[in-house]
């Protein structure tokens, strides 16, 4: 079998080169099938060189087509380009260019799995659940993952304009300026004796900045702390080995998180090895559509070994394992890959995120509410009341300071009130108990 047009060395080279990554466990039927469409594809290849209406590099098409063969199987398998490639290893270091969101394709259109907090997307208001239907002037109905990736990216300082459909509103436009996105990957606080722990991505930086943010709150508050909250709300995912390490740090024991791949036995089980650094200590964890993937292992874990409390609303619902496979251009220095769906996550029970997420024990919706200062009245107030000329200091400093900006979204945070008040509530239960 061979292929016939006007560039024979070129198409017995995309021939072997297809053949290469073929399996070679197929039996003789089916190479005879795999042959066939290897063929229509050269057919295909060389049509589209010598009739598209503009003229289109053959690495352009080659990568195209990779792209195409992965991004059609599921929406986050796909092709990294030399840059691409570049970029993702940037990412997982925490420090990368771009807008700061974690995106998927779904009917055509970008959505957002959840903005990055304290990025670009973040600041101008993009939600978990938001499609991007068009960016600058170019619909997005059509485009590839990579070629809306591609859109979106810029130098940093330059604006782009990107249209958000959102679920009961009209399409409406927003404009971010691209920047590098540096990954604080872990924030904390204290509240009232409760430790405050904030997990924004899972990168190779979170494990350490856990360890740490805990090790600060128990030296800090004297040891009075009385619980945690574990707040993974819009948290894309990231690393596995990194969820797996942040779970190990709230378990003692047990199963962590399973994958199974083709092979229903080639089952890969991780486990907890270390002790609970919180001494098993009251833990709630906060879930929402926005969290995904990696916060979906640490959340169904702790779920599955009653270790933890989880509230707020269900799941992003990744529960699939990507691995990252590097090429080599033949001949050239130049890296590209790809990312290939190869197993589904598990958790300690058995079961699969993909597809369902992470049901919280405790539903509770963000609601945001006003919260209204009543200025109090004291005899220094009334009319002609005594030593009325003399300065009045106030006692309410809390009217007159100026809240920080965690106490500001605390303030109309109804999800992390309730997490912070059950916290309250099991701590008082197990003293009562004693």
């Amino acid at each position: 079998m061979y292929l016939i047009n006007s560039n024979k060395i070129l198409k017995i080279y995309i021939y072997i080169f297809l053949i290469f990554f073929s399996p070679s466990t197929y039996s003789y039927d089916n190479n005879e099938e795999k042959y066939k469409y290897l063929d229509l594809f050269g057919q295909v290849f060389d049509r589209v060189r010598s009739s598209y209406v503009e003229e289109v590099s053959d690495q352009e098409l080659i990568e195209k087509a990779i792209d195409g063969m992965l991004s059609g199987l599921d929406p986050h398998s796909g092709y990294m380009n030399e840059d691409i490639w570049k970029e993702m290893q940037m990412d997982t270091k925490g420090k990368f260019g771009g807008l700061g969101i974690e995106i998927t394709m779904e009917e055509g259109f970008v959505k957002v799995i959840a903005p990055i907090e304290d990025t670009p997307a973040y600041d101008a208001g993009i939600l978990a659940g938001d499609y991007i239907i068009q960016i600058d002037d170019t619909p997005v109905f059509g485009l590839t993952l990579n070629e809306a990736v591609e859109l979106m990216r810029g130098e940093r300082g330059a604006p782009i304009v990107v249209t958000i459909s959102r679920d009961n509103t009209e399409p409406f436009e927003v404009k971010i300026i691209r920047d590098y996105i540096k990954i604080r990957s872990v924030k904390s606080e204290v509240v009232d004796d409760v430790g405050y722990l904030r997990i924004t991505s899972f990168n190779e930086q979170t494990e350490k900045g856990l360890i740490d943010a805990i090790n600060e709150i128990q030296s800090s508050a004297s040891n009075n702390i009385i619980g945690y909250v574990l707040d993974v709300r819009s948290n894309p995912g990231g690393l596995l080995t990194q969820a797996v390490k942040v779970t190990d740090i709230f378990l003692a024991r047990g199963e962590i998180v399973s994958t199974r791949g083709r092979d229903k036995q080639d089952i890969k089980r991780y486990r907890a090895k270390k002790a609970d650094r919180i001494n098993g200590k009251p833990l709630v964890v906060i879930i929402d559509g926005g969290s995904a993937s990696a916060s979906e292992i640490v959340a169904g874990a702790l779920q599955d070994h009653r270790r933890a409390i989880i509230i707020g609303t269900q799941s992003f619902g990744k529960g699939s394992v990507q691995t990252i496979i590097p090429f080599q251009v033949s001949n050239s220095d130049v890296l590209t890959g790809i990312r290939l769906t190869t197993a589904r996550y598990y958790t300690p029970s058995g079961e699969s995120i993909q597809g369902k997420g992470i049901t919280p024990d405790i539903t509770i919706e963000q609601g945001e509410f006003e919260s209204y200062d009543f200025k109090s009245f004291s005899e220094a107030d009334l009319k002609d009341s005594l030593d009325k000329d003399e300065e009045v200091i106030s006692d309410n400093k809390e009217t007159d300071k100026e809240l920080s900006e965690f106490e500001k979204r605390l303030k109309i945070d109804y999800q992390l009130q309730r997490a912070i008040n059950l916290v309250k509530g099991i701590s008082l239960d197990s003293l009562r108990d004693k």
